[in-house]
């Protein structure tokens, strides 16, 4: 078990310290001069301070020296200064990335309560009505895209029916940023739960399970749900990360406060350090719980405890 985790964490090190080489190359990928860039729509920017930018910024020096200068600074909990308003990058990521954590947090919370029973039923009623037509609707949900579902959510229950606030971050706010996110993971869940629980159904142990006399439900709850899970628990994992990219379009639709607005704002603004900071956050939380995932998984199946 601590062999399994221990590597698990040695490669997610090893993906933090990929994402900090693209992080310190980010800024060069801009074709010209990033400063200039930055301070394109700015007002009576003199060539000094453009040069001080620059230096601040490590530009001046080559991209071998710039990465030990970011690392350096890494070490220390230093992600650099906002270039609009001069703050700690750390000190306005870590202002928003509790709501952005809150919002991924409650659409998974949406979609494992709506997805995985849905799944499960459809599993159970196999070839029926009922596993026909909630396929069906997952289909649906997995198909329509998160800024068309937020834009509709918003616009039956905030505009038509005025129950919940257009925007803001209370948590009212929450429900439909979360739902938008929530719904059509909940369909993706569904899925996967459904051919899970239906391969483990038509495997021997549970034939044998059910040949003993053993009732119904104790098999489904003991043998089938839990064998059926596994794949689930992965997909956890992923679509946690995905919930993470699609917070960037629902944020900036409900104006919910969080990272992927901040990120936004940035990337229109062209503040390179905000950016860089954001995308190495988003980084260390996927790995994180990632590697929370594959310790559930371990928990779940003992045959990776024994490998």
């Amino acid at each position: 078990m601590w062999r399994f985790l221990s590597t698990r964490i040695a490669m997610g090190a090893l993906t933090i310290l990929a994402t900090t080489v693209l992080v310190t190359l980010l800024i060069h990928a801009v074709p010209g001069d990033p400063v200039q860039i930055m301070y394109a729509q700015s007002q009576g920017t003199t060539p000094e301070q453009i040069e001080e930018v620059r230096r601040s910024l490590g530009l001046d020096r080559s991209i071998p020296v710039q990465y030990a200068m970011f690392m350096e600074r890494l070490l220390q909990g230093d992600l650099g200064t906002t270039i609009r308003g001069g703050q700690p990058v750390l000190d306005v990521i870590l202002q928003r990335l509790p709501n952005t954590l809150v919002l991924a947090c409650s659409a998974m919370f949406i979609a494992i309560v709506i997805g995985i029973p849905i799944g499960f039923l459809a599993a159970y009623r196999e070839g029926s009505l009922v596993d026909t037509g909630l396929m069906i609707l997952a289909i649906a949900g997995i198909s329509m895209p998160h800024f068309w579902l937020g834009l509709m959510l918003l616009f039956f229950f905030a505009l038509e029916l005025g129950w919940l606030p257009v925007s803001g971050n209370g948590p009212l706010n929450l429900i439909l940023p979360a739902l938008t996110l929530g719904l059509s993971n909940a369909a993706i869940f569904a899925r996967l739960t459904r051919s899970s629980m239906i391969d483990v159904m038509h495997q021997d142990f549970v034939q044998t399970a059910y040949a003993k006399g053993l009732p119904k439900s104790l098999v489904l709850r003991r043998h089938v749900l839990r064998a059926g899970f596994l794949p689930v628990v992965t997909m956890m994992g992923l679509q946690f990360a995905f919930m993470m990219g699609g917070a960037i379009v629902v944020e900036n639709i409900f104006s919910w406060n969080g990272v992927g607005r901040m990120a936004v704002e940035a990337i229109f603004q062209r503040d390179y350090p905000v950016i860089q900071g954001f995308i190495l956050t988003f980084s260390v939380v996927v790995v994180v719980v990632a590697i929370g995932i594959d310790a559930l998984y371990a928990v779940l199946d003992p045959r990776i405890r024994r490998a």
